[in-house]
């Protein structure tokens, strides 16, 4: 059985509380590791985290999409459903 445990976030230094739940959660999920930040600072670094889009002209249908890397000149760049045809 599990209990409550209070941490210390790494982040901000806050304390926070582990429950029991979630501790039961990491333990079915095969996790080794306690959380080491808070989840205001979890949610504030998975914000801080986003991809950035480019634009693209897809080389196959000439349609705009967007993709997650900066194209380049001397390579084709296809919109998803022209990759996904491409497999």
């Amino acid at each position: 059985m599990y209990n409550d445990k209070t941490l210390t976030c790494k982040e901000c230094g806050e304390e926070f509380i582990f429950s029991a739940g979630e501790q039961e959660f990491f333990a079915q999920k095969g996790f080794q590791n306690e959380p080491v930040r808070c989840k205001a600072c979890r949610s504030k670094r998975d914000t801080s985290n986003k991809k950035e889009f480019y634009d693209a002209i897809c080389a196959e249908c000439g349609q705009a999409t967007k993709v997650p890397f900066k194209p380049h000149l001397d390579k084709p760049v296809y919109c998803s459903n022209c990759f996904s045809n491409r497999k």
